[in-house]
């Protein structure tokens, strides 16, 4: 049993200084002042002194068993080590495959989820990387999410990019029907998480889906979504119509140069043009290659996305006037809900003990997943 004492909650709504029970992995109550004589266990006690508790952070897209190879092999990127996720605030990952769907194999991601599980994450994944048809373990997207328990859809499946495997409307059609009924079966999200690449057509393949598809919004889940102006457009269509939009906040000064439009910037947008910011979350992209190619479209440069960024952003939007409540909803409720993760995403009596303790500066100091303190000061 453990008790965090004098924490300032943001669940992520702001409740105050409190004190939070956990027992069993789960958060047995919060209240103004519990009292440790009267549990029936002494407690490991931890005094937050007045700091921001929040709930852990939920990456959605992360290559945790590595990702890259666009400049060959050597560029490889290595997986995710655990304590670069933890000093970000992660408690809940979603693993991706993505450009090599051939070295980097479905078996590989499955165990990676495992191993994160196995040291007190949580931790699940989509089936598939950029290319369609996707590499799927049972030959099926829908035996995949029904029947393998931490997959939870499908992706990244690349669009208007030059590393596209061109899929066609109707091919997207059958991956988003295939998803929500296996969604559906399984009480899974059953979604298709898109990568939205450089291309001008960017967003309309989605748009034009949407247009035969009733549920499309609510299956369909594109990433990367500030990468230029254009698509930056096209996202905040898409969220005031009811889809959900995705911002990458790992990034390098060339993307920027390009008109990359930060994950903070874009919330603070939402928030000045009355935009729904239930629709939008925020993944790190950690552990991605983050590749630069040249006008001719060869490569020039690569590096690699971090975990870290997340608190980068979230400082920033900090910055911009934006309070801690609104700043962690891309970051805790909202991928939460999108991706049916039930007990994530908050702190309140019955959700999962997933908690990060912030210092003053606004950096992790403490994190706790499944009740359990995976990382504190040396």
């Amino acid at each position: 049993m453990l008790l965090l004492k004098n924490a300032d909650v943001y669940a992520p709504e702001p409740q105050g200084i409190c004190d939070l029970l956990i027992g069993g992995g789960e958060i047995l109550a919060i209240q103004p002042h519990i009292e440790e004589a009267g549990l029936p266990v002494q407690p490991e006690v931890i005094d937050a002194d007045g700091c921001p508790v929040t709930p852990g952070f939920i990456d959605n897209h992360v290559h945790i068993a590595g990702g890259g190879g666009e400049g060959g092999f050597q560029t490889r990127t290595a997986e995710l080590d655990i304590q670069s996720a933890l000093r970000a605030g992660v408690t809940t990952l979603v693993g991706v495959l993505g450009t090599d769907g051939v070295a980097r194999s479905m078996e590989d991601l499955l165990a990676k989820v495992y191993a994160l599980r196995n040291a007190g994450l949580s931790a699940w994944c989509y089936t598939g990387s950029y290319h369609v048809p996707i590499r799927t373990l049972t030959e099926s997207l829908m035996r995949d999410i029904m029947l393998i328990e931490p997959i939870i859809g499908a992706g990244e499946i690349a669009v208007s990019d030059h590393r596209s495997s061109r899929p066609s409307s109707a091919e997207l059609a059958r991956l988003a029907a295939d998803a929500r009924v296996a969604g559906m079966l399984s009480g899974k999200a059953g979604v298709v998480n898109l990568h939205l690449g450089d291309e001008p057509a960017g967003m309309e393949p989605l748009f034009e889906l949407a247009e035969s598809l009733n549920y499309a919004k609510t299956v369909l889940l594109p990433t990367h979504c500030g990468r230029n102006k254009a698509l930056y457009e096209q996202a905040k269509t898409w969220a005031k119509s009811g889809g959900t939009v995705d911002f990458t906040t790992s990034s390098v000064p060339q993307f920027v140069k390009n008109g990359e439009i930060s994950a903070s910037r874009a919330l603070d947008e939402f928030i000045r043009e009355g935009i729904d910011i239930a629709f939008m979350t925020w993944s790190s992209d950690g552990q991605g290659s983050l590749p630069l190619f040249d006008e001719k479209g060869q490569f020039s440069g690569l590096t690699t996305g971090t975990c870290q960024s997340l608190i980068t952003e979230l400082k920033s939007a900090l910055a911009l006037g934006i309070p801690l409540e609104t700043a962690l909803a891309p970051l805790t409720t909202n991928p939460a809900r999108m991706l049916k993760l039930r007990r994530k995403g908050t702190l309140a009596p019955g959700s999962d003990a997933d908690i990060v303790i912030f210092d003053r500066a606004m950096e992790p100091e403490t994190v706790i997943a499944g009740g359990r303190v995976l990382f504190s000061p040396a």
